[in-house]
């Protein structure tokens, strides 16, 4: 009986300590700390990106220490990192494309050079389906880093761009004031 019991605490614990190591936003299990070019990260936020009631990608804001201030986020030169879970069918390269050029029209802070957005929308040259992931993490002194999927497509150098970036989802006109607001941890 004792040893039952003990395989029971056993098995709570285990559980209990596994989904401390994850949050679960929309059925996308988001990771509570990341490693970015050996820095470790933290989970700052994360929540739901909707337009025209389809729920389109979950976005996940990892940071060295939480916060609440966008503006110190944005201008910050620490490593940081964007992680977005593509859960829709709706987003397509093209979609996802043109959402990143409006976003770069909207931003608040930093400035993105033409080559420096057109080397981005590069970096998504092949198909974007549900299911993908993207990562956008910043490094310090090299760039943003730009992943999809695992695979490594390049970096784009300087803190201006980087800012820009951030400003997207941060800055003073997001395309949605609730996943900032999430991505901030103001729930």
């Amino acid at each position: 009986m004792k040893l039952l019991i003990t395989l029971g605490l056993v098995l709570i614990s285990t559980n209990f300590s596994n989904a401390q190591e994850s949050v679960q936003i929309n059925g996308v299990s988001i990771p509570k700390k990341v490693t970015v070019d050996g820095a470790s990260l933290v989970y700052n936020g994360a929540g739901v990106r909707s337009k025209y009631g389809f729920k389109l990608y979950v976005g996940a804001l990892y940071l060295k220490r939480p916060s609440m201030d966008p503006n110190k986020i944005i201008n910050d030169d620490v490593s940081m990192a964007m992680h977005i879970h593509i859960i829709s069918d709706k987003v397509t390269r093209e979609k996802f494309v043109e959402t990143v050029s409006e976003g770069f029209n909207s931003v608040s802070h930093g400035k993105a050079t033409e080559a420096q957005k057109s080397t981005l929308k590069g970096f998504f040259s092949d198909a974007i389906k549900k299911g993908d992931k993207i990562k956008l993490e910043y490094v310090s002194g090299s760039g943003v880093k730009v992943y999809k999927n695992g695979v490594y497509k390049g970096v784009i150098a300087g803190l201006d761009f980087k800012k820009a970036l951030f400003s997207i989802w941060l800055g003073n006109k997001p395309p949605s004031a609730e996943l900032k607001n999430k991505l901030l941890g103001k729930v």
